[in-house]
């Protein structure tokens, strides 16, 4: 007789979130484009994209080192990172294509034997994420 199987199963115990320290404002925005002779206004920018703020990165502000540096929370505390199989990473500014970003975040927490990878789908990889 074949011992029962027992069922396995998938949680998530850590997420995190991380914007680069620089939101820049459509008024923001539209000012420095006037300075180089573009118009624009905030009104056509929201109106064709929905966009009223972003964040722009400085170039020694990678995205990897700011996941790894204090947003992701794994939860069980010490030797949690030893239980972890997956890391998804969602972006659409990458640190580089290869390795993933995903994959620096995977070493700098220390994590081995994880599958990691970027989903790299613009917006849509925040929803899919």
């Amino acid at each position: 007789m074949r011992p029962p199987i027992r069922p396995q199963g998938s949680r998530i115990i850590g997420t995190g979130s991380a914007l680069p320290g620089s939101p820049v404002s459509n008024a923001k925005l539209v000012s420095e484009l006037a300075a180089r002779g573009v118009q624009t206004s905030d009104s056509w920018i929201v109106e064709r994209t929905g966009i009223r703020q972003r964040y722009l990165r400085a170039g020694s502000d990678h995205v990897g080192a700011r996941c790894a540096g204090g947003p992701v929370r794994l939860a069980g505390g010490p030797g949690a990172a030893d239980s972890i199989d997956l890391i998804v990473l969602a972006t659409s500014t990458p640190d580089q294509i290869f390795p993933s970003t995903a994959c620096l975040v995977q070493a700098e927490l220390g994590i081995r034997g994880a599958a990691a990878f970027d989903l790299q789908a613009v917006c849509s990889g925040f929803v899919y994420g």
